[in-house]
């Protein structure tokens, strides 16, 4: 029995394959990711967060960024390319943005999860950002109505910080006057 091989596509050949669909494509090291199409539900969470960022961010260091937006994740410690899509970035290092995506890493990270891609956010993507140094990611989950945060520790590892079920506030750490209420986010 023969097992099948991963295909891997250079850079190239992924923002070639990206200009001729309409789905949201993302590449870890020569792999191509699909994202699923938001639901109406994901949009209005997604749409709910930016809102309160954007009002939060304006004319200060950091901007927020949502999907489709590339990111494309780079480090002095880890090899190969990581074009990314999240659903909302903040971005305080601005050294990175381009004309079409940001080249560095993030300082905020915000995943809505689907029942197609929860496994991709909740171990892939969670491990991704914690490698490339992604200080706080938060993971929204519109199927439960809950919001799981993560910070950067000084040994590079992730610690959940907060998780918040249905009700109540939940508050980033990195930005501090980034407080959620749930009630009004579900």
């Amino acid at each position: 029995m023969n097992i099948p091989k991963e295909s891997y596509i250079s850079l190239d050949e992924f923002y070639k394959l990206r200009d001729q669909t309409k789905n949201l494509l993302e590449y870890v090291d020569g792999v191509v990711y699909m994202s699923p199409s938001p639901s109406t539900k994901h949009q209005r969470i997604s749409g709910r967060l930016h809102a309160q960022l954007f009002t939060l961010l304006d004319g200060g260091d950091c901007e927020v960024f949502h999907a489709p937006f590339d990111v494309e994740l780079t480090s002095e410690k880890m090899d190969g390319t990581k074009v990314i899509i999240p659903d909302l970035s903040v971005i305080c290092d601005k050294t990175g943005l381009n004309e079409d995506n940001y080249v560095g890493v993030p300082t905020l990270i915000i995943e809505i999860i689907s029942p197609s891609n929860q496994s991709h956010d909740l171990v892939f993507k969670l491990n991704l950002y914690m490698q490339y140094g992604v200080k706080e990611y938060w993971i929204v989950n519109p199927l439960l109505n809950t919001v799981q945060v993560y910070t950067l520790e000084n040994d590079g590892q992730y610690r959940q910080m907060d998780i918040a079920k249905q009700s109540g506030t939940i508050q980033s750490a990195v930005l501090p006057s980034f407080k959620v209420n749930l009630e009004k986010l579900f």
